[in-house]
């Protein structure tokens, strides 16, 4: 089964787990994010179930990190929107809020699932040569899960891989933002791997925040050039360098469970674009490791409304810090992934020491 199928079956078991073991499973969420450096947590695609086992986590004041969760919108959210954990103006409290929603709208490169423009390199097994992937849902639909965010101010996180997708999508932001003038959107593009150098000025236009996945490069970087989509293509995944000169505030993530959340090898992958073959895969797509860190703190902090308290060393915003073994401003930036977190630090309370 792939992707809506795959997740029809995954949800509903997802939601038999015990109280038991919804604990056992947000605790060490809490463990793995602390040693890695994360002091602000996101749940990017919640089940309903899921956002009420976040909120009983809540309530029994458990979290000492912040937690971040996006229902899948397609799921029916109006009820779950009405939250006290949801905040129009990005409130904590007992460090989790419901931050808004998420919209999938195709599948993945890797998986040969994502939705693109020109068909993929090697075809999957049993497809034709033209194969493209496809689409989770018509126009119409996410024509409709986009203006139901705006009409609403929700915030909204949306999975795109493919660059059709990536097409369907901007279509539905221009007639949702002309429909009910959000202006402080803050739209986020998820993944974004195949993003084209063409519809970056339409991300510009329309003021979408693209969370781009270089750690690609690193777990998946030869495969994408040798079956995915080939070269050029492959050397243009997440484009980081275009997206930043252009002028937006670009973030970049992991996507756990796919892969896990190692902050340094996060920034490595998004500094360096080196394949675990040793290639270099879109040299003209680095970054410099400071424009690297930026991704991580300052830009991400942007894209959750967070940057008066966070992403920053700024007098009054809160003692969120990480204290590394190395300075990745100083180290030679193919080293970057062997620095180590030795302490984690929120809100001047030791959360992590190695």
């Amino acid at each position: 089964m792939e992707e809506g199928a795959f997740f029809a079956v995954l949800f509903p078991i997802l939601g038999k787990g015990d109280a038991q073991a919804n604990r056992m499973f947000i605790d060490k969420a809490l463990v793995e994010y602390a040693k890695n450096g994360y002091l602000t947590v996101q749940e990017g695609r919640a089940t309903l179930q899921q956002m009420s086992q976040l909120e009983d986590g809540a309530n029994s004041k458990k979290f000492y990190l912040d937690i971040v969760s996006y229902p899948d919108v397609a799921l029916g959210v109006e009820k779950i929107m009405k939250s006290p954990y949801y905040s129009p103006e990005h409130q904590y409290k007992s460090k989790y809020r419901i931050g808004g929603v998420k919209l999938t709208l195709d599948g993945s490169p890797q998986g040969k699932t994502a939705w693109l423009s020109h068909p993929y390199h090697i075809p999957p097994a049993c497809e034709k040569a033209d194969y493209k992937g496809q689409g989770v849902m018509t126009d119409q639909q996410a024509d409709d899960y986009v203006s139901l965010a705006f009409k609403n101010k929700w915030q909204l996180l949306c999975h795109t891989n493919g660059d059709a997708a990536i097409d369907q999508y901007l279509k539905a932001i221009d007639l949702a933002e002309k429909k009910y003038n959000y202006p402080d959107h803050r739209t986020v593009l998820i993944h974004g791997q195949t993003l084209r150098k063409d519809q970056i000025p339409e991300l510009v236009r329309l003021k979408v925040i693209p969370s781009l996945f270089p750690m690609h490069t690193f777990y998946w970087g030869d495969w994408h050039a040798q079956s995915v989509l080939g070269h050029p293509r492959a050397d243009y995944i997440s484009p980081m360098r275009d997206a930043i000169d252009a002028g937006l505030i670009t973030t970049s993530h992991h996507d756990a469970p796919v892969t896990f959340p190692n902050s340094m090898r996060v920034l490595d992958a998004t500094v360096n674009r080196v394949t675990r073959s040793g290639k270099i895969l879109g040299p003209n797509q680095r970054i410099s490791s400071y424009e690297g860190l930026k991704t991580l703190t300052e830009w991400a902090a942007i894209q959750y409304f967070e940057e008066n308290s966070k992403g920053t060393l700024t007098k009054g915003k809160l003692a969120d810090l990480v204290i590394l073994d190395k300075n990745p401003l100083k180290i030679n930036p193919m080293d970057i992934n062997t620095i180590q977190i030795l302490e984690s630090i929120k809100e001047g309370k030791t959360v992590f020491k190695k």
